[in-house]
């Protein structure tokens, strides 16, 4: 699959590249991005440089949908589509973000994500968009409900990543749902 960019009010979505790897090694310094992903720490340029690789290779074999956020040229979030799987009935997505420290607070996240799934609802012919965050990652759960995600649970030790096994929050989103964002239990 080629890469595509998807642009929004305020946002450029665009696959990184070497030049970005500076920007995407300084945001994950902050300690709430590996707090609540599955990002490495300490996150060294060696990191950012094979993020940026392996993010053109999950687009080449259609694994994997992954950009960059931009605003005014500056990074303001990861997202993407993971665990791309096509089904006849119309296939299924896992959406995954980051935000940068600086760019929390001011709807970025809302904002790229709603084109993100827009594009896979539309151009990929997904069914059905997942969600999941570590519980207690209440900033996360708070822009899938924003985003018309249903809460479908909490999957205990359902999650891991280098700091062991986590208890997991679930919810998805389907191509039919209208996306008014809905009363959560964990909210």
């Amino acid at each position: 699959m080629e890469p595509v960019i998807l642009t929004t009010e305020r946002l450029v979505l665009r696959t990184p590249d070497a030049s970005d790897v500076a920007a995407i090694t300084t945001a994950c310094q902050d300690p709430e991005i590996p707090r609540w992903t599955t990002v490495p720490s300490p996150y060294t340029r060696e990191h950012g440089e094979g993020y940026v690789r392996l993010i053109g290779e999950w687009w080449a074999d259609g694994s994997q949908t992954i950009w960059c956020a931009y605003r005014d040229g500056e990074l303001v979030a990861s997202i993407g589509l993971h665990h791309i799987h096509e089904h006849h009935t119309g296939g299924d997505a896992e959406l995954g973000y980051w935000v940068a420290a600086p760019a929390r607070g001011h709807g970025f996240l809302v904002e790229a994500a709603r084109a993100v799934i827009d594009w896979g609802f539309e151009d990929l012919g997904l069914a059905r968009i997942g969600w999941r965050a570590v519980a207690g990652n209440i900033a996360s759960a708070r822009s899938a409900r924003a985003l018309g995600f249903r809460y479908e649970g909490l999957g205990r030790s359902a999650l891991t990543s280098d700091r062991g096994r986590d208890d997991g929050w679930f919810g998805g989103l389907l191509a039919t749902d209208d996306r008014t964002p809905v009363e959560w239990p964990t909210l």
